[in-house]
């Protein structure tokens, strides 16, 4: 069901993290499987943390071809849009709806669209993620 956490899911692991860039011969649709893969993880990257958490745990990381700014894209602090290179959003868009930083904590809340709204709330030594 789309918007809800699964436990089964989520990937634990004692290996180690690691990445190489491919080494290989590709075929064109091995190639652009390892494109997507490696757009998705990077986009991920370039995300905040907690919205990169909650589309992890919602198994909302599916990604497509963009081929113009994304709503609310800021040049000045992004860099100036450039349509020859190959660029990538998210499927399914998160917006941040607010933002409360203390000292002892910060609450982050997403509007997922018809996932819902999310919170985040993330404490030195505890994090809380609830459907609101």
């Amino acid at each position: 069901m789309p918007g809800i956490i699964d436990p089964e899911r989520i990937n634990v692991d004692v290996l180690p993290g690691i990445w190489t860039p491919i080494q290989w011969k590709m075929s064109e649709e091995e190639h652009q499987v390892e494109l997507e893969a490696q757009g998705t993880a990077s986009l991920l990257w370039s995300v905040d943390i907690p919205a990169a958490i909650l589309r992890m745990l919602l198994s909302e990381t599916k990604i497509e071809r963009s081929f113009s700014p994304p709503p609310g894209f800021n040049p000045e602090l992004q860099g100036e849009w450039k349509e020859d290179l190959v660029a990538f959003k998210f499927a399914r868009a998160i917006k941040m709806d607010a933002v409360e930083r203390t000292r002892e904590k910060l609450t982050v809340a997403y509007d997922f669209g018809e996932l819902g709204y999310w919170c985040l709330e993330i404490e030195p030594e505890k994090v809380t993620i609830e459907r609101m």
